[in-house]
């Protein structure tokens, strides 16, 4: 089965995958230049797909195989998937109307243009994610992730390479914390995996449920949950629910760009960045990510990333308090 999808705007596939490369391979989403290669998890089954792409941002297409899939419903699950990844809900063309009228995102749209928020393919996938992420660098995230992965996923040869499905949550739910250990995660960082793991097979947790609830009601749910905070709980509504007026401004990568573009690298508190954000109604989401990756954009000239101008005693609270989420 071989499906084509046409974006509904703009699309630069190397700026919105940046993420699954940038600090180390992802052994869920192998990519190569033009391509990458995904397994769908659907009950006992494994689908694995390639997604390739051509053309530029402005007519750029997708071409999603699926060696084997006959059901509608499996093909209807990859397309999502697909979907996700790619961020092709967002509403490119608003968000650039309104970043016409605030001068750093202004800025940002020509150097990233088509760049759109790549959503996690599952919510067990986001939430593992952002445990893996907090309070360390990500090329660590990314290495304890990918050691997870490895270690509990299945491994399936996609187009002559292979990827492995992301673990089941029953999978993870077995597993036993002095294990999690030897893959390099902290005795905490071990439960918290385990525990939503185990939420999730007991119905502790009802993703669809939260996928109908308003912001607060959703990370009211999340919060709820060992080892997720306020800033995990807004990443999942902006990265895998996509929603659009959401600003992790706990997130210390979110402060630091805030400081850079609207502070003169100054901190600003969580208020002042929700004050802020709230500016941009539906698109906060789109504008983060653009800020986001505009920091990017700042490291080959600078070698380093801008540090908050802010008492060193300051520094230590805000940094305990944050987490440090893939950008």
């Amino acid at each position: 089965m071989v499906l084509t999808l046409t974006p509904d705007g703009p699309l630069h596939a190397g700026r919105t995958l940046a993420r699954y490369h940038l600090w180390g391979d992802d052994p869920a989403t192998p990519m190569s230049a033009h391509s990458l290669r995904r397994v769908l998890r659907a009950g006992a089954r494994l689908y694995g797909y390639e997604v390739t792409w051509r053309g530029g941002p402005d007519d750029a297409q997708l071409r999603v195989s699926i060696p084997g899939a006959r059901d509608a419903q499996i093909v209807k699950a990859v397309r999502r998937e697909v979907e996700q990844i790619f961020g092709l809900a967002a509403d490119l063309a608003g968000f650039y109307r309104t970043a016409k009228a605030d001068r750093a995102l202004r800025d940002l749209v020509e150097p990233l243009y088509g760049l759109r928020p790549s959503l996690a393919p599952s919510p067990l996938e986001m939430l593992v994610g952002s445990v893996c992420a907090q309070q360390v660098n990500l090329t660590f995230a990314f290495a304890t992730r990918g050691r997870l992965v490895r270690r509990y996923g299945t491994p399936v040869t996609v187009a002559g390479r292979v990827v492995y499905a992301f673990p089941a949550a029953a999978d993870l739910a077995r597993a036993r914390a002095a294990d999690l250990r030897r893959l390099q995660f902290s005795a905490r960082k071990a439960e918290y995996i385990i525990g939503i793991a185990r939420a999730v097979v007991h119905r502790g947790i009802d993703f669809e449920a939260l996928a109908a609830c308003g912001n607060e009601e959703a990370v009211a749910r999340l919060t709820a949950l060992r080892g997720l905070g306020r800033w995990s709980a807004e990443w999942f509504l902006a990265r895998y629910l996509g929603r659009g007026a959401v600003c992790p401004a706990g997130d210390l990568a979110v402060r630091r760009a805030f400081a850079h573009y609207y502070n003169r690298g100054l901190g600003l508190s969580e208020a002042a960045i929700r004050r802020r954000a709230r500016r941009w109604g539906e698109h906060q989401n789109l504008a983060v990510h653009y800020l986001l990756s505009g920091m990017r954009l700042i490291l080959p000239r600078r070698g380093a990333m801008p540090p908050f101008r802010t008492s060193p005693r300051g520094w230590r609270r805000q940094s305990r308090r944050s987490e440090i989420v893939v950008p």
